[in-house]
């Protein structure tokens, strides 16, 4: 019998009502509730993705500098019980085995990112290189690519040193597009003869927003209304001097592509119906996404952010905006600097007009005038945040290739998270996640959007920033209690194996065989994740190594010691 995951965090922080569903896109039927059963195009590439501070560990060997992560991990209450990524999966040491993995399933390209201090201890580049470093990641594009798996690298996942946040404010100065520049360049020269695929930053507004404005992420500050404008201003300066760096100096010798991916919501309508509600909506996704996007595609900031805090700080008694400005030779220089966009995608919103005040305090919150409901319908695995629905996937898709001329899109993050006090390796929530999420894709691409990979999120259960190790994205499940992280597959594993080899969904009879085979691998014993720590790698690779003679001998030595100590006392 399957466990449940029963315990949910109370949602306090959001207002939940019963909502009847809206008409889709014009464009595009509403077809909720129907499956498309086709495969992908020819050439369609699948992947996994992880981060550096999330999965690596090693936070202090072989030369690595301090990041701000490593730092903020170490305040006590920063994180849910006081966790760090000290060690996290140990994937520092785990190239090979943890690539082994990933050749099992037959994956096509892996996303991964690099720590800047981990070659640049400092992040100042004429200060020093660590060799050690770059052999760690020179060995890891190595093994990837003699296993026939293409390497999607970011550069920035978050991890800035912690010298350039101590020295210089980090992502609020200027000075941060020079360092970062310089890091991508030596990223460029050392890996970009076998790397052709960076992405400069991954979801900036996750690092502006929570770094610098709710101060939950590193580096923790909390400069409400200006701070995480300010940090976004310069990370789209970055990225754009880092595309034209590459290419004007290495696109012609190394033939690669350069882009940025950015995570984002969808937003619903509350009421499709009521003009407030629909452009509420579109305002949360342009708060989101096109604060981003849409100066690299368009030029400029979306107009509606323009808009509402000019308005917001005047009101405040401000002369000049809250969101910063780009001259006019800025505008330029940023337009067109993504060879691709990277798109995260979890899960939607239903958003309604809501007027805050301008005489409460500044905030990037109250600047949007609205808020954001859910359905209680919608399934919940466990994650506060993130609730199952699929057809906002689609939506969001066309609207990107609506807004921004149909970019090529990879899909860099899409997945979803249980508790970990739900130790669940039948994982069904997840298999029927990445079901129908990966099918409102397919939906997309029918629907004309140029989509090329997927990359699902993610390889293994890693540090989750503030949560800590309390919630579990991973296709295979980490054992942190052990000092050898050992690494169990879940039946989301099997399923996506089958996904991958099929290119899509072939018929409804194949595709409801891949559940009942993806179950049959894990059963309630399984979940008691008593394999013997000693199992050999291959033995946890193909299968869910649990031997139920091992189960029932621990089970019965547990309760001969209780019978022990009962009898001693």
């Amino acid at each position: 019998v399957m466990l449940s995951c029963s315990l949910r965090m109370c949602h306090v922080f959001m207002l939940v009502l019963h909502l009847s569903k809206s008409e889709d896109f014009n464009w595009a039927k509403n077809d909720h509730g129907s499956f498309y059963y086709g495969t992908f195009p020819a050439g369609f590439s699948w992947g996994v993705g992880s981060s550096a501070y999330q999965t690596e560990g090693a936070w202090d060997r072989d030369g690595k500098g301090m990041s701000i992560w490593d730092v903020f991990s170490h305040r006590q209450g920063k994180v849910q019980h006081n966790e760090t990524g000290d060690s996290s999966c140990d994937g520092y040491y785990k190239v090979k085995d943890d690539i082994a993995l990933m050749k099992e399933l037959k994956l096509s390209h892996y996303r991964f990112s690099i720590s800047w201090p981990r070659i640049l201890p400092t992040g100042i580049k004429s200060n020093h290189v660590n060799e050690k470093g770059i052999k760690y990641y020179d060995d890891l594009i190595n093994v990837l690519l003699e296993n026939k798996m293409t390497p999607i690298v970011t550069l920035y996942h978050w991890d800035l040193p912690q010298t350039l946040q101590e020295k210089f404010g980090g992502w609020q100065n200027i000075s941060m597009i020079g360092y970062f520049s310089d890091f991508a360049g030596l990223c460029f020269e050392r890996f970009g003869n076998r790397v052709k695929h960076w992405i400069t930053f991954s979801h900036p507004w996750s690092v502006a927003v929570e770094g610098y404005e709710t101060g939950k992420h590193a580096p923790g500050m909390q400069m409400k209304g200006s701070g995480a404008y300010r940090a976004a201003h310069h990370i789209i300066k970055a990225h754009a001097r880092v595309w034209h760096m590459y290419d004007s100096q290495w696109r012609s010798k190394q033939k690669g592509i350069v882009g940025i991916s950015l995570t984002a919501d969808w937003g619903e309508p509350v009421d499709i119906l009521d003009q407030k509600d629909v452009e509420a909506a579109e305002r949360y996704v342009q708060f989101s996404l096109g604060w981003f996007a849409s100066p690299i595609f368009n030029g400029d900031y979306p107009q509606v952010m323009k808009d509402f805090i000019t308005k917001k700080s005047a009101q405040q008694g401000l002369t000049t905006s809250r969101l910063p400005t780009f001259s006019s030779q800025e505008k330029s220089y940023i337009k067109g600097t993504s060879d691709f966009l990277g798109i995260g995608h979890f899960t939607t919103r239903y958003v309604t007009q809501k007027n805050i005040p301008a005489i409460n305090s500044p905030s990037f919150y109250s600047d949007r005038d609205l808020a954001e409901l859910v359905d209680p319908q919608w399934p919940d695995p466990g994650s506060e945040w993130l609730y199952a629905v699929p057809w906002g996937f689609r939506r969001l898709l066309n609207f990107v290739k609506t807004q921004y001329g149909n970019p090529m899109i990879y899909v860099t993050e899409n997945g979803v998270s249980e508790k970990a006090m739900c130790t669940e390796l039948c994982d069904k929530w997840r298999i029927q996640y990445y079901k129908e999420y990966i099918n409102e894709l397919l939906k997309a691409i029918k629907d004309g959007v140029n989509v090329r990979s997927y990359t699902a999120w993610s390889l293994l259960d890693k540090f989750e920033w503030e949560d800590g190790y309390s919630e579990r994205f991973g296709l295979y499940y980490v054992d942190f209690r052990n000092k050898n992280k050992p690494r169990y597959p879940k039946a989301s594993v099997q399923y996506y194996k089958k996904i991958i080899s099929s290119n899509g969904f072939p018929n409804q009879r194949e595709v409801d065989s891949w559940m009942r085979k993806a179950m049959e691998t894990c059963s309630s014993s399984n979940q008691l994740l008593a394999a013997d720590p000693l199992a050999s790698h291959m033995e946890m690779v193909t299968e869910i190594v649990v031997p139920t003679v091992c189960t029932l001998c621990i089970l019965l030595s547990a309760v001969f010691l209780m019978f022990l100590l009962r009898r001693h006392n």
